[in-house]
């Protein structure tokens, strides 16, 4: 029997990250013996068993063969003859595909330290990449939100999907794989992507491949206008930074769905109805939805405190239940400024922009002295002006 810490743990121990959730493999060894150790099997038909003291995850080597759809459609086996290497080749990333032989069940110090690498891990890690181990990371679409979840979870790292890796996420998304997901597990995946340091990312890169188009399909919707979307990435990664709390952060995203709220020419979506409809689809919980549609019902009213009579202050509170949860409508102000913030920061992006975009070939070759700033600027504030234009 042989026994090896695997997967996340190995990773971000390379990455210098805290370790907080230990995996194990166990090759050479059958259910019995490890019932007989005293380890809870986890499951009927799968061979993962919790430590009898620590209660962490010891999984029998196993591989997986595709049978079905979705990422439940797979028949496992598991039998002292599955190698090491076996069980890492079914992996999804080359880095969460690394090992460290430990010394027992009952202790998990090193034996060595070496790190076990068949799939090049290492290397990219050195090379700030996440690439699939095999073209059976295609027969799992649960990979697609995975991996989104892990580039929005290590780009402040400098990570980046390799390029074969994303065809292969285009082509699940094309087979129509993701439509066997559970919503369950694709809340579970997004609501943790939501709440990393970087959150605008995992949304952004399930646009960018039409990953939205099942379970969020408003929101693809609303994110085709560029505008919209650049201020709602611009929010989240606010606050990602604030750290934010996830139904802060969830109303954010789904103010997308309300294009009043950033002074589109475009009428007004129901924006209420789209959020209980991704609520419905993606299974999120009430509480996210409840306050998403509260926010993005009084978002206006919110971001204009300050002009507001006493009578509309009243109503506020009233409509927020801010009587008797005081600490929502604090929440609700915090989230209304984070998107004011970012609506604030695209303007000045693009007036930037504009600026930059204007030199001296855009104006009149013979003009000297002061004539030339007041050129430059006439001219900077011509093209801002045709940029709002197209909002």
């Amino acid at each position: 029997m042989q026994v090896y810490l695997v997967g996340g743990a190995v990773r971000d121990q390379l990455l210098g990250r805290p370790v907080t959730d230990k995996d194990f493999v166990v090759v050479g060894a059958s259910i019995d013996e490890m019932l007989a150790a005293g380890f809870q099997q986890v499951g009927a038909d799968f061979p993962v068993f919790l430590h009898p003291d620590t209660h962490e995850e010891y999984a029998l080597a196993r591989t997986e063969r595709k049978q079905g759809h979705g990422y439940q459609g797979f028949s496992v086996q598991a039998s002292p003859d599955v190698t090491l290497l076996d069980d890492l080749q079914r992996r999804d990333l080359t880095i969460n595909a690394m090992a460290i032989e430990v010394k027992s069940l009952t202790d998990d110090s090193p034996i060595t330290g070496n790190i076990i690498d068949y799939y090049d891990g290492l290397d990219d890690i050195d090379s700030k990449i996440l690439r699939h181990i095999s073209p059976a990371f295609s027969e799992d679409p649960l990979r697609v939100l995975r991996t989104a979840r892990f580039y929005g979870r290590y780009y402040e790292l400098g990570f980046n999907i390799a390029n074969e890796t994303i065809d292969l996420m285009r082509q699940l998304v094309k087979s129509g794989e993701l439509t066997h997901l559970s919503s369950e597990r694709i809340w579970q995946e997004s609501s943790r992507a939501t709440m990393q340091t970087s959150p605008h990312v995992y949304w952004q890169q399930l646009f960018e491949i039409d990953a939205l188009n099942d379970h969020f399909a408003p929101l693809d919707r609303a994110w085709q206008n560029d505008h919209v979307r650049e201020i709602v990435q611009t929010a989240l990664y606010f606050a990602g930074q604030m750290q934010l709390n996830l139904s802060q952060r969830w109303a954010l995203l789904m103010a997308s769905l309300d294009l009043s709220l950033f002074n589109s020419k475009e009428d007004e979506t129901t924006a209420t109805k789209n959020i209980i409809e991704i609520g419905n689809s993606a299974k999120v919980p009430k509480a996210q939805t409840q306050f998403a549609s509260l926010f993005v019902s009084q978002a206006n009213k919110l971001r204009a405190i300050n002009k507001l009579s006493a009578a509309e202050k009243i109503d506020l509170i009233q409509a927020c239940s801010a009587h008797k949860e005081p600490e929502k409508l604090s929440q609700l102000l915090v989230t209304s400024q984070v998107l004011k913030l970012a609506i604030q920061h695209r303007e000045m992006m693009l007036a930037l922009e504009s600026f930059h975009a204007i030199g001296m070939d855009d104006i009149d070759a013979n003009l000297k002295g002061a004539a030339i700033g007041t050129a430059l600027r006439e001219a900077r504030i011509e093209h801002l002006q045709a940029q709002e234009g197209q909002f």
